[in-house]
């Protein structure tokens, strides 16, 4: 992997809570700053391009997020995202074949302590860089096809579908 591009579509890894109410809002994408701490040894490239929670998502959104993925010469492509529709935007991603796209979220904001984000984070950076071409998810330490694939609500978990 010569450099990794990551679009962020925002999602509970990059909310923001202001009072004990859960009042939050979408923040600034938390994976650029996570990605430096780490101190990672590749370069990468972050392009923030929504900032709602995925049950807010839409077919507009998917496409602008394909046609932004589709335009960039990136062959390894990470995305983060909402975890509610993660399955539906990476099912509307499967069109774009000649790359590998990961997408990843948290079941608890990056900011928090406890997050799964970093351990998502870096299950997503491997499988970029492994996996051959086509739309993957990374949650819950594993990969998953987006067609075998769902997120378990009540659980708070992804499993096979």
């Amino acid at each position: 992997m010569q450099d990794l591009l990551v679009v962020t579509t925002g999602g509970t890894i990059d909310k923001v809570y202001f009072d004990d109410k859960s009042d939050y809002q979408v923040g600034e994408p938390q994976i650029g700053r996570i990605l430096e701490q780490l101190g990672v040894a590749f370069e990468f490239r972050v392009i923030p391009i929504i900032r709602k929670d995925s049950l807010h998502i839409d077919d507009a959104d998917r496409e602008l997020l394909r046609a932004t993925i589709a335009a960039q010469t990136a062959r390894h492509v990470l995305v983060t995202h909402g975890t509610d529709s993660m399955v539906e935007t990476a099912r509307a991603l499967s069109t774009l074949a000649d790359r590998v796209i990961v997408l990843t979220g948290a079941l608890n904001p990056a900011g928090f302590r406890g997050s799964d984000a970093e351990f998502n984070i870096g299950t997503a950076v491997g499988a970029v860089q492994s996996l051959p071409p086509g739309v993957y998810i990374a949650m819950n330490g594993r990969i998953w096809d987006p067609l075998k694939v769902r997120k378990n609500a009540a659980a708070n978990r992804f499993e096979a579908a």
